[in-house]
This record gives structure tokens, C-alpha cells and sequence, in this order.
């Protein structure tokens, strides 16, 4: 399997081990597994707790290492009364976020002081590789302690500048809430839930990330929108209204991935849709508007850098990583693509249909031209509202502007009045002073000749002696 670089193994009796190759499922070239062998090898992995889970739930997930070869996450299920097994293989060396092909805006996740980051998507999308790249990415980058709680653990972390702290459920924690409820206690900066799967998981990961935690989690969803649905679906409807606000305050993003084959057949790519909680998106999750995220991701890809999926195939497209036929395969909504193809790269449109006309005699070909002129005009339609909208808004804008420049004008001119009489209260105040002052050295000087004709009525001698009739 590790030669080979499969993702996944399935082990079933009466049939050889498959290996999913770039996708596809591939028998080895060996005898078919016999129950009784295959119970044997499988239990022989299992600790006697592990083999009490399986007795009790008829299936257990599990964490499995083979020295120099790789990690494992395993789960061992019974089926029609025998022992089945699949096993996903995790490299040890943890690849870059470039590595994987995903866009660069996942590194700005990185430095997110706090909130809430999910990484959606079908099983064996790359959810857990994408989120070990980003954790990489934290652990060589911040001095933080981050703390991961997995069922099973799947990469193993070495520290970096950050400090790693990885528990295991049933292992090293008797379950997903005793861990949430210790972690508290544990000084994390950054928190990484395997998976978000009941409400009571939900509802601590959130606290974390109201508390100041950034906090990395995944679920099982295939759109933004949907992943927002399904949290509030787990919430009891008296607290929906209430986890709308938490979410709209703590979410920073979500990215919804799907692997498809490239177009040279030499392995898998992602496909992403990624949603950053904008104030528009925030206000829409508040507001129970889960449809109205899809168009507000397609107008957003300038200024946040969001992505629908059918704009991330058009993008992996027009850089030939993909074929035509793969990514109208993977769209939920291909006329969609198929639109915006034409409308933006026209050129691959018409090569795959061999030109907008194939033959003067195929009616199917004017009916789908028919098509795509209802479609052009259905989209013309949305962004002559989109644009009254704006339109209204701007005018709105305009008119508090003129408000606000009139109220500044009034404050101006009335600023400008109050200056002008200070000025005019300083000089009459000058000239009042200037007036006082004349007036008191007049009156000194009339003292001064009142003194000297007492001096010299009442004689020199006494005069001098008494200082004067005034100085007494």
C-alpha cells in the first residue's frame, strides 16, 4: 500500500485486499482473504479494549503504526457476521499547504488570533491532510501551545517553535467532552477537534473560540452553507437564534473540499469553495440566510479572496489541470459552470463541443444555444437587481453625504460666528484694559500733586516726619 501510494486499504473476506489508487479501487493480484485468517490478523492488532469496543458496537476506529512505513487510521467493522477492515494511510512526513495544490489564502489562517476555522467535506476529500498542513504551518511559524484532541490521532506533530500537545480519545481521554471540558485548563493558544459530532462537541468548541482559542475542527458537509445548516440542526431549537449570533461572531472560515483527478493521470488535486465570515456573510448567518452565502461567496473573490467550487474548477481548468469532462462530472451544478465557461473562457466551451453549432442539421445544438440564452438572460436579470440594489444603496449613501456636508457647513458657519465675536470680544477687552490703565496713571499722578500741596501746606518738617496726609 505505502509503495504504491494508496490512500486506502479494504480488507473483506472471500475477496483480495483492494488498494484505492489516485481514486480508484484496485485488487491486489493475490488469493481471496479468508474469514478465519482475516478475523486473526485483525484482532492481533487490537488492544483488549479496543476488542471490547468492537464485541460491543461491532466497530471500532483505531490509530495503527508500522515502523519506516506509515500511520494508519483504521476502523474493524462485522459485516453479514465476518470482519471487515479499511484502512486510510498517513504519511509521517506532514506535506505544505503549496505541496497540496490549495489556494494561498489557507496561510492566512495561520496567523488568526481567535475564532473558529472548519475544513469540510465528503470522506476522503482531504480534510485531515489540509488541516495537518495547516497545524505545520502554526507549528513552525508561532510560539504557541497547541492542542489537538483526535479519535484516532492520525499525523503525528513534533514540536517547532510551537509546543504540541496530541490526545487520543479512549486512549489518552475517555471521550470527545472530557478533553473539551480539561483543555480549558491546559493553556492552549490553538485547539484542533478531529471532528465535530454531536452538539455538546459543537457547543464547547464554540466556547473555546468565544474565549480567545483558535480553534481548527472538520465536518462531514459538501458547501458552506450546508456546514452552517448542520450545526444549527444539532442545536435545540430554543437556542438556534443564539448559536446564529455565536456563529456570525466567532466563525473566520470554512473551506469545503472535494479531490479530483488531473488531467495527466498522475494523482488527485482539491477542489475548494472557501468562505470568509465577511460582515455581509456574518449578518446572513445571523439572520438564518444560509442561501444567500453561495452568491455573496462569487461576488467576493477580489477584496476576501472566497471561491464557489465551480469557480475553483474553472480555475483548475484554465490551467489545464483538470479535464472537461472530469469537472462537469464533479459540479453540483454544471449548466452553472458551463455558463460561466462560455461567458468568461468561451474558447474551452466550444472545443468540447466541437464549436457553438456542430452540424446545420442538429436541432439539439439551437436548442442548447436556446438554453444558454435563458441562462445568459436569468443572470442578466439577477445583476440588473444586484445593481438596482446598489444603485439604491449608493443613492442612499449619496444622500446621507449631502446630510452630513450640509450639518459640517452649518457647524462651520457657526464656528466661524463664534470666532469672529471672540476676536471682537479680545480687541474690546484690549481697549477697556488700554482705557484702565490711562486712567489709573491720571489718578496717580493727581494723588502725587494732592500729596506734594498737603506737604507743603501743613510745613516741610512735619510733613516729612508724618509722610503726608495720604500716606496715613
Amino acid at each position: 500500500m505505502a509503495k504504491k501510494e494508496a490512500s486506502d486499504l479494504h480488507l473483506k473476506p472471500m475477496r483480495p485486499p483492494l488498494l484505492r489508487v489516485k481514486g480508484k479501487l484496485i485488487p491486489i493480484n493475490t488469493e481471496a482473504l479468508q474469514p478465519k485468517d482475516l478475523e486473526e490478523m485483525l484482532l492481533g492488532i487490537l488492544s483488549p479494549a479496543q476488542k471490547e469496543k468492537l464485541e460491543q458496537n461491532q466497530s471500532v476506529d483505531i490509530g495503527y503504526g508500522v515502523t519506516g512505513v506509515a500511520r494508519f487510521r483504521a476502523n474493524l467493522f462485522v459485516q453479514r457476521g465476518s470482519f471487515a477492515a479499511v484502512f486510510r494511510r498517513i504519511p509521517f512526513k506532514i506535506p505544505e499547504i503549496a505541496e497540496l495544490g490549495l489556494p494561498e489564502v489557507l496561510e492566512t489562517f495561520v496567523h488568526i488570533p481567535t475564532g473558529l476555522v472548519l475544513i469540510t467535506g465528503p470522506t476522503g476529500s482531504g480534510k485531515s491532510t489540509s488541516l495537518a498542513a495547516i497545524m505545520r504551518s502554526i507549528i513552525e511559524k508561532r510560539p504557541v501551545h497547541i492542542v489537538t484532541i483526535e479519535d484516532p490521532i492520525e499525523y503525528l506533530f513534533a514540536d517547532g517553535k510551537a509546543a504540541v500537545s496530541q490526545r487520543e480519545v479512549a486512549t489518552d481521554t475517555p471521550g470527545f467532552p472530557e478533553a473539551l471540558k480539561n483543555m480549558f485548563r491546559q493553556d492552549p493558544d490553538v485547539v484542533m477537534v478531529g471532528e465535530m459530532r454531536d452538539w455538546q462537541t459543537i457547543q464547547t468548541v464554540i466556547t473555546a473560540a468565544e474565549t480567545g482559542h483558535l480553534v481548527f475542527s472538520t465536518l462531514h458537509t459538501n458547501s458552506a452553507g450546508q456546514s452552517i445548516d448542520r450545526m444549527i440542526d444539532t442545536c435545540p431549537v430554543g437556542q438556534q437564534q443564539q448559536l446564529r449570533s455565536q456563529l456570525a461572531l466567532v466563525l473566520r472560515a470554512i473551506v469545503s473540499m472535494r479531490l479530483i483527478e488531473k488531467s495527466d493521470g498522475t494523482g488527485l488535486t482539491p477542489v475548494c469553495e472557501i468562505m470568509i465570515n465577511s460582515p455581509k456573510i456574518a449578518k446572513h448567518i445571523e439572520r438564518g440566510e444560509t442561501k444567500e452565502i453561495h452568491d455573496e461567496i462569487e461576488t467576493s473573490v477580489g477584496y476576501y479572496r472566497m471561491q464557489t467550487m465551480n469557480q475553483s474548477l474553472i480555475a483548475l481548468l484554465v490551467n489545464g489541470r483538470i479535464t472537461y469532462e472530469r469537472a462537469m462530472q464533479l459540479s453540483t451544478d454544471p449548466e452553472d459552470l458551463s455558463l460561466k465557461l462560455r461567458k468568461l473562457f468561451p474558447q474551452i466551451e466550444e472545443e468540447q463541443r466541437g464549436g457553438l453549432m456542430a452540424s446545420d442539421n442538429d436541432f439539439s445544438a439551437i436548442t442548447q444555444l436556446m438554453d444558454v440564452k435563458r441562462l445568459y438572460e436569468e443572470q442578466e436579470e439577477k445583476w440588473k437587481l444586484r445593481i438596482g440594489e446598489k444603485e439604491e444603496e449608493v443613492a442612499r449613501y449619496v444622500t446621507e453625504l449631502r446630510e452630513q456636508r450640509r450639518v459640517t457647513q452649518a457647524r462651520e458657519t457657526s464656528v466661524g460666528e463664534l470666532e469672529e465675536e471672540i476676536s471682537r470680544l479680545k480687541a474690546e477687552n484690549e481697549r477697556t484694559t488700554r482705557d484702565f490703565q490711562q486712567k489709573i496713571a491720571q489718578l496717580n499722578e493727581r494723588i502725587k500733586e494732592l500729596n506734594q500741596r498737603v506737604l507743603m501746606a501743613e510745613g516741610g518738617g512735619k510733613a516729612a516726619a508724618s509722610g503726608g496726609f495720604f500716606k496715613k
